[in-house]
């Protein structure tokens, strides 16, 4: 038990890099057959990965309650000390997005099994790829195997992007392709600025070594900041570079839709860690790079995000514009540049991605049982389970909304508290609680569209959906109420990952230990302006 405890944290990477590999092995070649039989390749590749994903669960609550206690936890890879080597981190903000993942994978790949997962090939093996890129992403200790994580979970995006084939996929697959590509580009760019002025992608090395460059040098280094703003901008869908995400997520199978729902957080976890940190107050001439632009862009992505939503023409593109919005908000709260603030947006960031995960799958089943209608918002026959679906709808709108006593009421009001004092609180309280009105009246239109506008002159030939799909649906949403039971153990979490982020020096201690680390010249991170009020250069 203690070699099991001694490498659990390299466990969520090697974890599903196993299944994937042993899933590519068994392969899945047949598919269903005649009146839906399942053959037995893909009958045994969905017990194993589901089996895979459950463990991960359990792993990922394992370190989570570990984190919980305050200990920065390193594992170096072959024992190579950092900053030389490959090392992975695990903080309280790590373990909690790999908790995330595993909360959002497991009813999202329950749900797939149910027949979703025979459209295409190897779709397991795929999946259990996707996971260890967003695993790998969030505990890695350096930039360089961020960017090759990233990698790993983008390639793997690309081919479900297309799972299921059809035009319209392709076509948005296409763009969706080329764009992060060129935004790879940028990435390489960005660390080879870094890298060429500090001598290290370490992370913690970074926290330490950009503080002491000055001149022409910082320049440059400011530059690969926002070089590296831009890339994660786009990879969390920040405004202008969201507008790809709508398209591609209402394009996608349902499943797989709600998967990416993590796959935003992402970039949003890289600007809390990268600017937040390396690039704080303590940077020296480089301190606060993104603080100019980062708010005003996060304020522009929410409103754009919710009027998106309010044109819509599906249930599932409207729910593709929500992600847009609530990625706005998180990074409203990361904008703040505040321990308080990112502990709500941290609240407010795990709520948000439950409830849009639950609405993919909701949009779905609604179209599952609308005949040609699908989940155009338009009147069609009456759906099989109106009053069940419709109440998921409703809880689901109430939450994204921020109606009490729901979790995204809780998250919208951390955040507005911790924007008091802040020079742009006006323009915060009036955003979030615009984008949070509009979020409920185009919920509330395309509810009373699908559920009471219907053409009772055609009777629904769809069956009800099975209680295996809607078990997976309302996993997700019973997840997003049980952090409103749980509020008060949560936003102790959340504010103290965010007040964990903080201390460099601590961090430092646990990456590079002693020996990697120049004791005379570190400093503990600090907010030298009142909790709340935006910090000055």
């Amino acid at each position: 038990m203690s070699w099991f405890a001694d490498h659990l944290p390299i466990l969520p990477v090697l974890l599903p890099s196993a299944t994937a590999i042993l899933l590519l092995l068994i392969g899945d070649r047949g598919g269903e057959g005649l009146g839906g039989h399942v053959h037995g390749r893909l009958r045994w590749a969905r017990r194993i990965a589901l089996a895979s994903v459950l463990l991960g669960l359990l792993i990922a609550a394992r370190l989570a309650v570990e984190a919980s206690g305050g200990e920065v936890r390193a594992y170096r890879v072959g024992d190579w000390p950092a900053p030389y080597g490959i090392v992975i981190v695990i903080d309280r903000l790590g373990a909690m997005m790999l908790l995330l993942t595993s909360m959002v994978a497991l009813p999202v790949l329950w749900y797939a099994s149910g027949g979703w997962d025979s459209h295409g090939r190897y779709f397991h093996a795929l999946f259990q790829f996707q996971l260890m890129g967003l695993a790998g992403a969030f505990v890695t200790g350096d930039l360089f195997n961020l960017f090759v994580f990233f990698e790993v979970l983008l390639i793997a995006s690309y081919v479900l992007m297309v799972h299921g084939q059809g035009r319209e996929r392709m076509r948005v697959g296409v763009h969706y392709v080329v764009l992060n590509l060129s935004a790879s580009a940028l990435f390489l760019i960005g660390v080879a600025l870094l890298y060429a002025k500090t001598g290290t992608l370490n992370l913690a090395d970074l926290a330490l070594r950009v503080p002491k460059v000055s001149g022409p040098d910082a320049v440059l280094v400011q530059a690969a900041a926002l070089v590296l703003l831009v890339v994660f901008g786009f990879k969390a869908a920040l405004l202008p570079m969201s507008m790809w995400l709508p398209a591609t997520y209402s394009a996608a199978t349902a499943p797989v839709a709600a998967l990416f729902a993590v796959m935003t957080k992402v970039g949003v976890y890289a600007i809390l860690r990268l600017h937040g940190v390396v690039f704080g107050t303590e940077a020296g001439e480089s301190a606060l790079t993104a603080v100019p632009v980062l708010l005003p862009l996060a304020l522009a992505t929410s409103v754009v995000g919710v009027f998106g939503a309010l044109a819509a023409h599906t249930l599932q593109r409207l729910v593709a514009w929500l992600t847009v919005a609530s990625v706005g908000t998180v990074l409203v709260g990361v904008g703040l540049f505040n321990p308080l603030a990112w502990g709500a947006a941290l609240y407010y960031m795990a709520n948000s991605t439950l409830v849009v995960a639950g609405l993919f799958l909701l949009a779905e089943l609604v179209a599952a049982q609308r005949g040609d209608a699908a989940d155009r918002l338009e009147p069609a026959s009456p759906v099989a389970q109106p009053t069940l679906l419709g109440l998921m709808l409703l809880l689901a709108a109430a939450s994204a909304a921020g109606l009490p006593p729901l979790p995204g009421f809780i998250g919208k009001l951390m955040l507005l508290e911790a924007s008091s004092q802040h020079a742009w609180q006006a323009t915060v309280w009036a955003v979030l609680l615009t984008v949070g009105f509009f979020t409920l009246i185009g919920l509330a239109r395309a509810g009373s569209i699908l559920f009471w506008h219907v053409d009772t002159s055609r009777s629904s030939g769809a069956s009800g959906a099975s209680p295996k799909l809607v078990a997976a649906t309302l996993w997700l949403l019973g997840a997003s109420v049980l952090m409103s039971v749980l509020a008060g153990p949560v936003q102790r979490y959340t504010h103290q990952a965010a007040r964990q982020i903080v201390d460099v020096d601590a961090y430092a201690r646990a990456v590079l230990g002693a020996q990697g680390r120049d004791t005379e010249t570190t400093r503990p991170y600090r907010f030298d302006t009142p909790e709340g009020q935006e910090p000055t250069r």
